[in-house]
Order: C-alpha cells, then sequence, then structure tokens
C-alpha cells in the first residue's frame, strides 16, 4: 500500500535538483513529507529522511487499519502502543488488521514518536490551513490525513513528543504517556578486532587464489592503523594521499570533508588557470556528480561529522607508525593495478573486475570482502567479536589508551567532537576490570600481611571441616 522511493525533487526553473526518499501512497506521493524532507536537507542526512518516512508511513497504516477511531488522545496513545506491544492477539497469534507488527524496543519505539512529533510540529507551524475545510484543497486524500493528524496533535497535545522522559511531570507532559524504560545495564566490553590476528589479517585474509586485494588492505589499515570510521575512507581521492614531507617512508593521508573539503588543487578552468572550490562543486563541474553522502543507492557513504584538523579534512594519524609505511607501500602497488582503467569520476577506491569496471567501489562490496577476508583466517564474523569493519576503530581507541594517551589527544586522534565520545572506545573489558579487583586485594592482603587470621578459620567462630 505505501512504498519508499526515490525522487528527484525540482525546486526551480533550473536543471538543479535534490534526491530525497518519498513515501508512495495510493493517491501519489505524499508531498507534506517530501516538502519537510527537503526542508531538512540542509542539516540531516538522508539516513534519518529514510526514519521518518518509515515513521509516517507506519502511522499511516495505522489509521487506516483503525477508520473508525475518533478520539485522538487514544488514538495516538494506541499507536504508540502497538510500537511496543505488536498488533498479534497473543492467545491466537493472528492479527484482524493485517498489520503485523512484531514488538519494537523501547529505544526504536521512541525514536518512531520522535520523529512524528517532529514532522507534525512541522506541518502544523507551516500549513496550518490545510487542516481547514476547503472545498479547494488541492492535496490528495493521504495529504490531507497527515495535514489533520498533524492538526489535531498541536490542537491536543495527546502523542507522545520528547518529554518521554520518566522524570518529567504531569504539568510538562499533560496528557502524554511515559515511555518503558528497560533496565540499567553495563555497557558490554567494546568489540575490537583482535589485535594479535590483524597482520594475519592483511597479508593472508586480502590474499584470494594468490591474488592480493589492495584496495582491501588499504581500507582496512584507515581503520585500524588510523581510526577512521567505517563510510570515510569511501570518500578518498587519489590526490589525498602522498608521502608525509616529515617522514617520506610514511603515508599522509588528508580525507575531506565529502562537500565541504577542498577542491583537488589540479582543479583547472576552461583558460588553463588554477580554480578553488569545494569537493561538492568540484564533482559537479568536472563529473556531474554530488558528494556521495547524498546519493540514494548503493554508492552512498555517509559522514558523522566530529572533529576536523583543518578546513575541512581529517588527518590520519597512524598508531602504529609503521602502518603509515605498509600503508604507502600498497598504495604504490594499487596504483599500478588501476593506472589504466578509466573512470568518470575522483574516488580512490574503483571496481577492478566487477562491472562496471572503474566504477565507485561501494561499502557493501568492502563489508563482504572484509567478511571473506576473516573467514579465511578462521575467524568468525560477529559485532560482538569485533571482526566487523567497525571493530578496528574500537581498537584503534583501545590502543591509545593502553598506551596512556592522554584523553584529549584520544579526542584528536579519532576526530570526536568532545571527550565523553571516546568512552565507548576506550573502556575496560571484564578481563581487565577483574584484574584491577585482583591486584586491589593483593594490596589490601600486603597491607594487612603483620595480623594474619587465625588458622583453621574463615571467619570468626567458622571452622573448617577437617
Amino acid at each position: 500500500m505505501f512504498v519508499t522511493v526515490k525522487a528527484r525533487v525540482h525546486t526551480d526553473a533550473t536543471g538543479a535538483y535534490t534526491e530525497l526518499p518519498a513515501l508512495l501512497t495510493p493517491a501519489g506521493l505524499l508531498e507534506p513529507l517530501l516538502d519537510y524532507c527537503l526542508y531538512r536537507s540542509h542539516d540531516r542526512s538522508l539516513a534519518w529522511m529514510s526514519k521518518v518516512a518509515r515513521s509516517v508511513r507506519m502511522f499511516l497504516e495505522y489509521l487506516q487499519s483503525n477508520p473508525a477511531e475518533r478520539d485522538t488522545y487514544r488514538l495516538f496513545q494506541n499507536f504508540a502502543q502497538r510500537l511496543y506491544t505488536g498488533t498479534f492477539d497473543r492467545a491466537t497469534g493472528l492479527d484482524p488488521s493485517g498489520l503485523c507488527w512484531a514488538p519494537r524496543s523501547p529505544q526504536d519505539a521512541s525514536h518512531i514518536v520522535t520523529h512524528l512529533t517532529d514532522f507534525f510540529d512541522w506541518l502544523g507551524e507551516m500549513r496550518p490551513e490545510a487542516a481547514q475545510v476547503n472545498p479547494r484543497y488541492a492535496g490528495s486524500s493521504f495529504d490531507r490525513l497527515a495535514d489533520e493528524a498533524a492538526y489535531q496533535y498541536r490542537r491536543s497535545k495527546a502523542f507522545l513528543g520528547h518529554t518521554w522522559a520518566a522524570n518529567a511531570s504531569p504539568a510538562e507532559t499533560g496528557h502524554r504517556i511515559r515511555g518503558q524504560r528497560l533496565p540499567k545495564v553495563e555497557k558490554g566490553e567494546p568489540p575490537a578486532f583482535p589485535e594479535e590476528r590483524f597482520e594475519e589479517l592483511l597479508a593472508k585474509g586480502f590474499n584470494a587464489a594468490g591474488r592480493q586485494d589492495y584496495r582491501g588492505m588499504l581500507i582496512t589499515l584507515l581503520l585500524h592503523g588510523a581510526g577512521f570510521r567505517e563510510s570515510e575512507p569511501f570518500h578518498l581521492y587519489i590526490s589525498d594521499v602522498f608521502p608525509d614531507p616529515s617522514n617520506p617512508s610514511q603515508a599522509k593521508v588528508l580525507i575531506h570533508h565529502p562537500s565541504h573539503g577542498g577542491a583537488p588543487a589540479d582543479w583547472r578552468d576552461e583558460k588553463g588557470k588554477p580554480r578553488k572550490g569545494n569537493r561538492a562543486e568540484y564533482l559537479a563541474q568536472q563529473f556531474g556528480l554530488v558528494p556521495r553522502t547524498e546519493l540514494l543507492d548503493r554508492r552512498h557513504a555517509g559522514w558523522k561529522g566530529g572533529t576536523h584538523d583543518a578546513a575541512y579534512y581529517k588527518h590520519a594519524y597512524w598508531f602504529l607508525p609503521e602502518y603509515g609505511e605498509w600503508f604507502l607501500q600498497l598504495w604504490h602497488r594499487y596504483l599500478e593495478q588501476v593506472a589504466r582503467i578509466e573512470r568518470d569520476h575522483p574516488f580512490a577506491f574503483i571496481n577492478l573486475s566487477r562491472e562496471p569496471v572503474g566504477g565507485v567501489y561501494t561499502l557493501t562490496q568492502y563489508n563482504k570482502a572484509h567478511a571473506a577476508a576473516c573467514k579465511r583466517i578462521g575467524l568468525k564474523v560477529s559485532k560482538a567479536l569485533g571482526t566487523t569493519p567497525h571493530g578496528h576503530r574500537h581498537a584503534y581507541g583501545r590502543r591509545l589508551r593502553n598506551a596512556d594517551v592522554d584523553k584529549p589527544l584520544i579526542r584528536r586522534f579519532m576526530h570526536h567532537a568532545s571527550e565523553e565520545s571516546q568512552q565507548v572506545y576506550t573502556q575496560a573489558t571484564t578481563r581487565e576490570a577483574i584484574a584491577t579487583l585482583e591486584a586491589a586485594a593483593q594490596r589490601l592482603r600486603d597491607r594487612h600481611a603483620k595480623t594474619p587470621s587465625a588458622p583453621g578459620q574463615l571467619l570468626p567462630g567458622i571452622e573448617l571441616d577437617d
């Protein structure tokens, strides 16, 4: 009934357009949602927009399955509850509504409600007249449905919004119900890639039938040896890698922001003069492309942000130093592989044999290659074991902590926005926590060594059996 599709949105008479996720209804595209995504396109990612589209789709599906409900408080409340409970009858296992929703986690349910709350807030502010009775209303029946929902939300304040917080007072929440809270648990061990297996992964894992996968090695070195996020190497240009002037045997790697980063220095205008600009301009002018953060197909690569070293790029801080040397050696091998392959883009990592040859190498392809490399050396692929690509960034953070690097420097090396961000990467493992307790116990024993316990006793009055 409702399908999320990719839409090209033209907002003026120029040829420029924006690609956005859109919700296709039986009456056509849901225009209010498209307007909302376009409104937030400057500060929100495509992944966020897709989540908003999913939330709106679920709400519309719920409305269609409950057409007789007129009480807005009960409607919004029941929708939120169904996110928690699912829609199946516990006794029969059947769902007469046809929604067939499984119960969602409190976190996921909260996110869905938050997305809807923000959407309805915006819709009520930007289109207040749309919900009024107007026989000349131009929107579809589903546009009208969204507008009316926004109107009822703002009028009654019956929906669950940001004030789901368990400590919110009744005066703050009004008619809003509170979200479920899970018991607090200690965060699990950081899923770091096992350090003792990394060299084996490079040398043997990325070797299939005697053919070395230099591309996979290079990306993995950027993750493990410099702590980059999984998606960041996919924004790398060939011009972003060169020998470090301070240490020519080591690679200097600068991964630029996909839009705001500076265009390559060899960019020239029609007269052959050097041209300055950012990478979004460069991609558009030279290749007719947009940054990979703005693509809705498999070529998409995210960019989380954090802190940049300069305007606007992230420097590779190699730890250990030999990783930078290995990278430069492998980089030269990789350049020999790709030297004669034509391409219609500037990105460094490309398809070598898979069609289209010379096309951009994707995050999905790398994840498959990394999993295959792990399996070749006998490692089970699991996020919990740290054997997915993100496990390398955790290994980098733990390595810095174990080397007693100061927290401000760890923040810089990992390009975090704050020192608190590094906690998930540098927290102690269970083994390290137990070792700390054992060391503390030994210190107590040493301190009280001069006052030994009475022989044969555990505690006063409790004797051991002979």
